[in-house]
């Protein structure tokens, strides 16, 4: 699958469904039951390492994870592959190498953090044929400045928000996360930008959402508020995976309680 597939289908006014995965197991269960995004995550430093922040993640375990991932797909999903802490933030030259690895490991797109500081290096990925996937809201690569709250709840940052996705959409981003913002706030982002938001705590008004896979399975011990388990009532991976993705289809997923 590739870029204009996804355009196409939120124009469409089809969401799209994501999830993160890190082996090839899930990759060909998540491909083969309706899922269009596949995020190789550094969220793998807390579900699959056992850290209790994403920062410890390097660029080589991230490299192997979206290997395992592509060779599971088989081209049948869209990869997303996160540019880990310390791998991207010093120049967009520094990026670029990064990007490079995980694109020939098989993603076919990198996702960083970060509002205006990132636009110049979106800039210079996106001019050299790497897809971006901005993240704004709640960082977790900056989990020690800010904690793990919901972002952009004031008038000043929230607009502040606005800008930076607008600056960043500009810059070559084609596609946005937003991670725990009020729903009214990532509405509004959603309405004003061209590229689909990716929406995680965000509301339901978002072009897609994302999961954390241990998250919809009901592994995780403290899951966040905008988490649901989708184990309950299936009777197969495969089964919580496409409950999943027909909820976001249908927009019974997220729901007010998911919100901020």
């Amino acid at each position: 699958m590739f870029l204009p597939q996804l355009h196409q289908r939120v124009a469409q006014g089809t969401k799209l469904a994501v999830l993160t995965c890190y082996d090839a197991s899930f990759a060909r269960l998540m491909a083969e039951n309706g899922i269009d995004i596949l995020l190789v995550g550094d969220s793998l430093g807390m579900t699959i390492q056992g850290h209790s922040t994403t920062l410890p993640v390097s660029l080589a375990e991230m490299v192997y994870h979206t290997a395992a991932v592509a060779r599971g797909t088989n081209g049948k999903a869209f990869i997303v592959a996160d540019l880990p802490f310390g791998s991207y933030q010093a120049s967009p030259e520094q990026a670029f190498a990064s990007a490079a690895q995980l694109m020939a490991a098989g993603a076919n797109m990198v996702k960083l953090e970060g509002g205006a500081i990132m636009v110049d290096t979106t800039a210079f990925l996106a001019a050299r044929g790497i897809p971006v996937c901005a993240h704004l809201g709640l960082l977790p690569q900056s989990v020690n400045a800010t904690g793990y709250r919901a972002q952009a709840k004031e008038a000043e940052a929230a607009e502040r928000l606005l800008l930076d996705a607008e600056a960043l959409q500009d810059a070559g981003a084609q596609l946005l996360v937003l991670e725990s913002i009020p729903a009214t706030l990532a509405a509004t982002v959603s309405a004003q930008l061209d590229i689909p938001t990716i929406g995680i705590g965000a509301g339901a008004a978002c072009d897609g959402q994302v999961l954390v896979l241990q998250d919809l399975l009901g592994l995780t011990e403290r899951p966040p508020r905008f988490a649901k388990n989708f184990m309950q009532g299936a009777d197969s991976l495969a089964a919580a995976v496409r409950a999943y993705a027909d909820a976001v289809r249908k927009g019974e997923f997220p729901g007010p309680e998911h919100s901020f």
